[in-house]
């Protein structure tokens, strides 16, 4: 018998198995609008079925980075499928909207069945706690361009938001204030420091810290706004106060982050120690303790408060906008501040 694709290193029946293997799970993300079934050569969605009336769309596009270097070493693939499906709709959520939908895209060497379908298992669970619809994907077995064992993961989200609801920042006055929601910890940025910082046997110790999924803010942030204005949300990922913040701060204006005002996870400080990193940095890179960042009107804080409570997320009162130009700085001692603005 001549080659075949299965001696060249891909197995497309496996592959099959594997789609039969996961279709329970994308059932379960099933929504208005979205059928969920696996087979086709697309995925649909009704936005009409969905309720929207006036709809934008909003679309992200995400990965996991090297914390999935992380997951091959503890051998552990179950949570970084709700990280991918997080850094999406956490980002489309910063406009208001609702995710709809939400595709994968798997590359491996192999297709090993047993930590794919954990993979998958994830992405649905993301889903579920976004309340999108996992409605497709493409799984890529490409031999000799992956190491053995490894493989690589990215998300396509696509939400709406009804035009009228859209949160771009014009609204933010002097006297608003800046609510910081708890992280789950490192969430799914600035791995490739960690892992210089931290030993192999030190990682796979640390493993379930550094492996705890990234928190989505999802349904209690639609649920506020639904009672609330938010005038603006700044997801702190890549980048961090650094970067993320003065996207959301009208030219005119700054934003005044105070450092203190909200308890930080050990494992940043642990981090920190370890590696003799700067404190400039370690707020340049890691989202220390905080994944969200809200602008709200003072009295709006105690509706939002019982919200995020509710939902078991711990919130404060991080900061607030002043009049006038900021410039994005950390003062070392006394009261630090991280000033925000163009």
């Amino acid at each position: 018998m001549g080659l075949t694709y299965k001696k060249a290193g891909v197995d497309i029946h496996e592959a099959g198995r594997f789609v039969e293997a996961i279709k329970r799970y994308t059932k379960s993300t099933a929504r208005k609008g979205a059928n969920c079934k696996l087979g086709g050569f697309g995925g649909l969605f009704d936005l009409r079925a969905a309720g929207y009336k006036d709809p934008v769309l909003v679309s992200s596009t995400d990965g996991v980075g090297t914390k999935l270097k992380i997951a091959f070493l503890a051998d552990r693939h179950d949570t970084v499928g709700i990280d991918m499906v997080a850094m999406n709709v956490n980002d489309i959520l910063t406009t208001g909207a609702e995710p709809l939908f939400f595709l994968d895209y798997i590359a491996t060497g192999k297709i090993e069945k047993k930590i794919l379908v954990d993979v998958v298992r994830g992405v649905a669970e993301g889903c579920r706690q976004a309340g999108c619809a996992l409605i497709g994907g493409e799984t890529a077995e490409m031999p000799a361009f992956y190491k053995e064992g490894e493989y690589d993961l990215a998300g396509f989200c696509v939400g709406a938001v009804e035009r009228k609801e859209i949160i771009d920042s014009s609204k933010m006055k002097a006297g608003d204030i800046a609510v910081g929601l708890a992280s789950n910890g490192l969430h799914s940025n600035g791995y490739s420091l960690v892992r210089r910082v931290f030993s192999q046997s030190e990682q796979r110790s640390l493993a379930k810290e550094l492996l705890r999924p990234t928190k989505i803010y999802v349904k209690p942030i639609l649920e506020l706004k639904k009672k609330a204005k938010i005038k603006g949300i700044a997801h702190i990922t890549g980048g961090a106060y650094f970067e993320k913040l003065p996207r959301i701060v009208p030219k005119d204006k700054m934003l005044t982050i105070e450092k203190g005002s909200w308890m930080v996870p050990e494992i940043f400080r642990k981090i920190q120690r370890k590696g003799k990193i700067d404190e400039i940095e370690m707020f340049r890179t890691f989202n220390m303790g905080l994944g969200m960042i809200l602008v709200i009107e003072p009295r709006d804080y105690r509706t939002a408060k019982k919200i995020f409570d509710r939902w078991k997320i711990d919130s404060w009162i991080v900061g607030s906008i002043d009049k006038g130009k900021g410039k994005v700085l950390s003062e070392a001692k006394g009261k630090v501040k991280i000033i925000c603005g163009f």
